[in-house]
């Protein structure tokens, strides 16, 4: 984790970005490409795409099962960041779709009231004062950048469920949250452009990095 942290930290920017939309894309030519791909697998602007092939039905059940699996790590990263509500709201929601959702596959604890939250270790690297780095555009995962990439390593070794599960429910932990990813992230209608698709994923994400306390 140590050696990953540090990864994530040599990914700072090396020069000042100017402008909220402003991107460090060192690796522009090799994105362009894998954006192209992905616009192809994914049904270019109309989103849909993989998505387009699983019912809407099985997919709820899917983005509730993997939300819920994820609830552990995302309290963890909250009391990394120092988020004492966050890691309670996680807990709860945890507890309560684990048994009343059935094993989360339906979100029991939004009916109840309990507010949805969501964190990463992507974002518990930003409160510790790592930059952004380089802007990355992913194989159907899509568009993020280095720190987040670090973070998604790191992810894999801090969710609490991976040293309670057998090794082969482990595997099928993970591959349900790729999954999901890779079904919500289809499910998106996609800018029609490279530039357009860059400056909409950093604006959001910054805007949601910039939410966590520092």
């Amino acid at each position: 984790m140590l050696g990953l942290c540090i990864l994530g930290a040599c990914a700072q920017q090396s020069h000042p970005l100017k402008g909220p939309e402003a991107a460090y894309d060192p690796y522009e030519a090799q994105n362009r490409k894998t954006f192209a791909v992905n616009q192809k697998l994914t049904s270019g602007r109309s989103g849909g795409g993989v998505a387009s092939a699983i019912p809407v039905e099985f997919q709820d059940l899917l983005h509730n099962f993997s939300e819920n699996l994820s609830m552990p790590q995302v309290a963890v990263n909250s009391l990394l960041q120092g988020d004492l509500r966050g890691t309670g709201l996680a807990l709860h929601r945890f507890s309560v779709n684990s048994v009343v959702g059935i094993g989360g596959l339906v979100d029991a604890a939004s009916e109840f009231g309990v507010p949805e939250h969501d964190t990463d270790f992507g974002e518990t690297l930003h409160v510790w004062g790592v930059g952004e780095g380089a802007f990355v555009m992913l194989p159907l995962l899509g568009p993020t950048t280095q720190r987040d990439i670090a973070g998604r390593v790191v992810d894999l070794f801090t969710d609490p469920l991976s040293y309670r599960l057998p090794e082969r429910e482990r595997y099928w932990v993970t591959g349900i949250g790729l999954a999901d990813n890779v079904v919500q992230g289809s499910k998106k209608v996609k800018p029609a452009t490279y530039e357009a698709a860059r400056a909409e994923y950093l604006q959001r994400r910054r805007d949601e990095v910039s939410s966590r306390r520092r």
